[in-house]
């Protein structure tokens, strides 16, 4: 008994260690300082593979994201804030190497186009919902009360449809 619940513990785990995502950093890119190392891996998460485009250069095996991963490496060992190491890969690449790309008047339409899209797709939905609701309640007839002439024609023309026609 006591081995298969060690069996399902050891499966369970290797289950949960396998599904984590591998990143594809190389040993000989690893800085010796952990506290550089962290910084290098965070900024590799932010930065787009520009082979693989929808990878970061962390998760990519592309050649491309191993220099771009060891430029990034580089320029923390010379001493660049994580701004500075972004703004120059921005300079030398453009904004497609973000993953996340910053709100400027540039990426203003990628920002809001999600937005206004929930936006005009609620406010169809609101419309049709309305217009559905008043073709249901009389196909758009106003709910108002007769008047006192239409009443009276009403009951004439009711009475006159329930009179049995002697004309047989």
């Amino acid at each position: 008994m006591r081995s298969r619940s060690l069996a399902a513990g050891l499966l369970a785990a290797t289950l949960l260690f396998g599904a984590m995502p591998a990143h594809a950093v190389l040993p000989d890119e690893v800085m010796a300082d952990p506290a550089k190392e962290g910084r290098a891996r965070e900024l590799s998460r932010e930065l787009r593979c520009m082979v693989c485009q929808n990878q970061s250069i962390d998760d990519s095996e592309a050649p491309l994201a191993r220099d771009l991963r060891l430029l990034v490496r580089e320029r923390i060992a010379a001493g660049d804030s994580d701004q500075q190491v972004l703004d120059f890969l921005v300079a030398r690449y453009g904004e497609f190497v973000l993953l996340k790309p910053r709100f400027n008047p540039h990426t203003l339409l990628l920002w809001l186009t999600s937005p206004l899209a929930l936006l005009l797709g609620g406010f169809a939905l609101w419309r049709f919902s309305r217009r559905r609701a008043n073709a249901t309640n009389g196909g758009g007839l106003s709910d108002t009360a007769l008047s006192a002439d239409e009443q009276a024609r009403l009951e004439r023309l009711l009475a006159a449809e329930s009179a049995p026609d002697k004309s047989v």
